[in-house]
């Protein structure tokens, strides 16, 4: 099951709950998809 969560905090992309895990990454009341949070390594 695939349930969107948010937007990236950065490129706007529509990030998921797959499953019960949260695809990307939620720092600082901001959410990131993995690709963003991987060029971004000082967040």
């Amino acid at each position: 099951m695939q349930e969107p969560v948010g937007n990236c905090c950065l490129c706007g992309r529509i990030v998921y709950c797959m499953d019960g895990f949260l695809n990307g990454v939620y720092i600082d009341n901001d959410l990131y998809c993995f690709p963003c949070r991987k060029e971004q390594p000082l967040l």
